[in-house]
């Protein structure tokens, strides 16, 4: 069985026209399928209007108990039902859910070294047989990047790893195509042009362009846990602009990483 899990990048949640454009596509992707997505600038604009303060560092969001509150709403209530309910108008059978659901997905807080990130869960373990379950009703799971913990604490997690992780074990029931679309044509050689992009990117040719500063931020860990996918044995792995989406699943589009 083809199962395609795709992650979408918080710069095209936060346009509703891009959005829109990718959930057409998205709901024309033959078989099975899981989106993952983020909450973006959404949880940013909201917790401004409520007075919470936003610090990343690495373009990862530090998650206070004030910040935790504003990503459940924000990415668990407001980002994934206004998804689900595009999808439904699609004819996509949508079920919205957090990694808390079902105990699909279970973390534990990450531990504070150089940076105390707060509450955010390191993944421990994913049921994916939870999942499963929802594709054999027919159903196109939609998930928020929150998870839990033993404790009954949710946990914000980020939505590259999430993806990764499920995409990892769901290897057992299915031949699991990942995906993670955002706003730029794949890898880039050169981040100012488009065309620039890196066909296939293997993991010398990612540790080199990592030590010329051409691969930075927050692609890091998005092309971190791409390569965890590949190395554990998720079939294909793509990079790809999320209006690519369709080309991309062709292998006509983006970047395809290889060991």
């Amino acid at each position: 069985m083809q199962l395609t899990i795709i992650k979408i990048g918080g710069n095209v949640i936060d346009n509703p026209d891009a959005l829109k454009r990718f959930l057409t596509s998205f709901a024309q992707v033959p078989g099975d399928k899981i989106l993952i997505h983020g909450g973006g600038k959404v949880a940013t604009q909201v917790a401004e209007k409520l007075g919470v303060q936003t610090t990343m560092v690495e373009g990862r969001r530090i998650t206070d108990r004030a910040m935790l509150d504003v990503v459940t709403m924000v990415y668990g209530g407001l980002v994934n039902k206004q998804i689900v309910v595009q999808l439904q108008a699609l004819d996509v059978n949508a079920i919205g859910l957090t990694g808390a659901d079902a105990s699909t997905v279970l973390a534990r807080k990450r531990p504070v070294k150089d940076i105390d990130y707060g509450f955010v869960g390191d993944i421990v373990s994913i049921d994916s047989g939870q999942i499963w379950y929802f594709l054999r009703q027919s159903l196109t799971p939609v998930y928020a990047p929150l998870t839990y913990d033993e404790d009954g604490n949710l946990l914000n997690t980020n939505a590259d790893t999430m993806a990764s992780a499920i995409a990892v074990d769901m290897i057992h029931r299915a031949e699991v195509t990942l995906v993670y679309c955002f706003e730029k044509k794949g890898v880039l050689t050169n981040p100012d042009d488009d065309l620039s992009v890196v066909p296939e990117l293997t993991p010398a040719l990612y540790a080199e362009q990592k030590t010329a500063g051409t691969i930075n931020k927050g692609m890091i860990p998005k092309l971190d846990n791409a390569f965890a996918a590949l190395d554990k044995g998720v079939s294909r792995v793509i990079i790809c602009h999320a209006d690519d989406l369709a080309q991309a699943v062709g292998q006509g589009a983006g970047t395809l990483l290889k060991l």
